[in-house]
């Protein structure tokens, strides 16, 4: 009996190329910064997000592990974008107040 190639069930590509899980708005490289991020098991991510099936979030990881080298790219372009904007950025009153006082 041939084999059928399928697709990931559960995962969409937007217009801009972003793969998300189908009928939300959850990207995949979101649910992967927290597994990465936190170290949670696909039944930790289910129960922080109970609004994701288990497939779901297995179609998911699955499509990380099939494009990890692009979603890891992005991932660090995105931490860089993060990295500049607080760079960028006026310190915090609060931090401003610590820093006039010497405690920082």
């Amino acid at each position: 009996m041939p084999l059928v190639k399928t697709g990931y069930e559960h995962i969409a590509t937007r217009e801009d190329g972003v793969p998300v899980i189908a009928g939300t708005t959850m990207k995949v490289v979101e649910l992967v910064v927290e597994k990465i991020a936190y170290g949670w098991s696909p039944e930790e991510l289910h129960f922080q997000h109970p609004y994701l099936t288990l497939g779901q979030i297995h179609s998911a990881l699955a499509y990380y592990w099939d494009h990890a080298k692009e979603l890891d790219q992005d991932i660090e372009h995105r931490l860089g974008r993060v990295e500049h904007i607080r760079l960028a950025g006026e310190p915090s009153p609060l931090i401003a107040r610590l820093r006039a006082k010497g405690l920082l």
